[in-house]
């Protein structure tokens, strides 16, 4: 008889030691793991953004990692996509999907949606910034109200950011962003989740930081950035965020120590984790807090929550 479809969906900071729980969990519930990071999508980097290893792999069957150049675009409604068609896959083996992950906009297209804009044409694009620096915000935001009388409940007066994103949509679609928004659907029933917060103490968090940083300077990451900055990445591409490229970066170019380059890797990444717990008070208010320092008792709580 074929099992219960389900997701679970592991979420948590960064150093919560969210991939350890998924392997126990993949082992219980005869599960494959997917990943939810933006930043492990890349092949060509492993041990700057803490990616599962081979020991980890070995047993368990791990998809969507190391699969993207960082030479290529590579945005959320493109794993939107891939992940949809292994969950489908996955259940066809009868097996357990378990999404992980720290990228909360991810999981978040996966359980409400994502909406789908067209590419907006550069012409539009060029014409709404053009028109904001003329008249100003204050002026911009009321020709943006008479144009999409919609965004008056949605975008603040002085968000210059958004009022341009919401009136360039209006200008090419032809449609409100936010009736775009509202008529936006998950491709799943909310009821096949089992969402699961790793919700680590920070003393803990940073102190998990801290050592994940030397860790990762112990198994060679100067050599992978070396390499990385070798590839000839544009700029504004994602993959040129991932922390560390820049701290390791100027302690080659001798602008900083190494002991300099750990501490500020140490601190943007606490920063992020510190965003993380921000986004899921905002966003994950739903999902099941659990946590013990113990994997094991770590193990017990996430399957008495998913059962």
């Amino acid at each position: 008889m074929d099992k219960e479809k389900k997701v679970i969906l592991l979420a948590g900071p960064t150093a919560s030691g969210k991939s350890k729980l998924a392997i126990k969990l993949a082992e219980c519930l005869e599960g494959e793991i997917i990943n939810a990071d933006s930043m492990q999508v890349y092949k060509e980097i492993s041990i700057l953004n803490s990616k599962p290893n081979l020991a980890d792999t070995k047993n368990i069957k791990h998809h969507l990692y190391s699969f993207k150049s960082v030479k290529d675009k590579f945005s959320t409604g493109h794993w939107l996509d891939l992940v949809i068609t292994k969950i489908e896959e996955q259940w066809k083996n009868n097996k357990t999907p378990i999404l992980v992950g720290g990228t909360g906009l991810y999981f978040k297209a996966l359980t409400e949606g994502l909406v789908k804009i067209p590419e907006i044409s550069e012409s539009i694009r060029k014409e709404t910034r053009e028109r904001h620096k003329k008249i100003g915000q204050n002026s911009f935001y009321n020709e943006l109200l008479k144009l999409d009388p919609l965004a008056e409940n949605f975008v603040l007066p002085t968000d210059s950011h958004r009022s341009m994103r919401v009136y360039e949509v209006k200008k090419f679609t032809n449609q409100s962003l936010f009736k775009l928004i509202k008529e936006t659907k998950s491709n799943f029933k909310e009821s096949i989740f089992r969402k699961l917060f790793i919700n680590t103490p920070k003393e803990l968090l940073d102190k998990n930081i801290k050592n994940r940083v030397e860790i990762m300077f112990n198994n060679g990451v100067i050599d992978e950035v070396k390499k990385f900055l070798k590839i000839k990445v544009y700029r504004e591409l994602s993959s040129n965020k991932i922390i560390g490229i820049k701290e390791i970066k100027d302690y080659l170019g001798g602008k900083i120590t190494l002991s300099k380059a750990k501490e500020l890797i140490t601190i943007k990444t606490r920063q992020y984790a510190k965003r993380q717990f921000t986004w899921s008070r905002g966003h994950m208010k739903s999902w099941k807090m659990i946590y013990s320092s113990n994997i094991n008792d770590l193990y017990k709580k996430a399957i008495n929550k998913i059962s």
